[in-house]
């Protein structure tokens, strides 16, 4: 890769609309699926979502939760995935939120930003809670691979707001350093959730991506996508996983209903 993730991003995004599609392959979506609770269920589940939404978004956000609790052999169905949404195209934005410091900090940026892992991500979340500063090694990992990290801001749980609202002024200022003089959009992002009332924070002063997650089945709507990232509209990523991935019947037809009205209602 020779472009910086913010790039591509902006690129994927002109090109297929802002919308982000969650792999969540939770033991509830599995059995709604009529699917077992089984690494090969896993496999099958997430390869389903890859080639059924990979023509229709540029980006995607699989769980690793998900996969980590079936050991190595859910893990290897986590590689698979990443390597069949690079195949098609699509940028792959891992949700990991790590989050360290020294040496164990540096491991982790190694297992899923280095591009000779068979884990490397174009992107992945990041939680700043043992300070911002922590998180400096991965960020310059992420620039030299020409990766991408989306760092806890605001968040779409409601048990957040307290802790967020005190330390976010820190991380907002941090990325806004991380990106100064970036064209045309930097390479270090935010999480601020489409549930919450108000970022806390100019957010087009970031110069960088944010991602909006709690669309759909937590309650935020693309009207909500609207209100909230109008003046960010060209560099928000909203994020749906459970109301598009409940009946693979339908899986389709609602990625293509949310990316539009996500779009809709950030261009109006």
């Amino acid at each position: 890769m020779n472009e910086s993730f913010g790039t591509r991003l902006r690129a994927r995004l002109d090109k297929y609309g802002p919308l982000c599609v969650g792999i969540d392959p939770s033991p509830q979506l599995l059995h709604a699926w009529g699917l077992d609770d089984s690494p090969a269920a896993l496999e099958r589940f997430s390869r389903t979502v890859v080639d059924t939404v990979s023509d229709l978004v540029g980006i995607a956000k699989p769980q690793s939760a998900f996969y980590e609790r079936w050991g190595s052999r859910g893990v290897a169905v986590l590689e698979r995935v990443i390597a069949d949404l690079r195949d098609a195209g699509t940028l792959v934005l891992l949700d990991v939120k790590r989050g360290d410091i020294g040496s164990t900090m540096a491991a982790y940026a190694e297992a899923y930003l280095d591009r000779g892992s068979p884990l490397a991500a174009d992107a992945v979340t990041l939680s700043p809670y043992l300070g911002f500063g922590s998180l400096r090694g991965a960020i310059t990992s992420a620039v030299a691979s020409d990766a991408g990290v989306f760092v806890l801001a605001r968040t779409s749980n409601p048990e957040a707001g307290d802790l967020q609202s005190a330390v976010s002024g820190e991380v907002y200022a941090g990325v806004r350093a991380a990106n100064e003089g970036q064209v045309p959009l930097g390479s270090i992002g935010v999480v601020v959730g489409a549930t919450v009332t108000s970022p806390g924070y100019p957010l087009q002063q970031l110069n960088g991506p944010i991602l909006a997650p709690g669309v759909g089945a937590q309650g935020a709507s693309p009207a909500d996508v609207g209100r909230l990232f109008a003046p960010v509209r060209q560099a928000v990523v909203p994020s749906v996983s459970r109301a598009v991935l409940s009946d693979p019947a339908k899986l389709r037809d609602q990625v293509r209903h949310y990316q539009s009205e996500c779009a809709h209602h950030l261009s109006s």
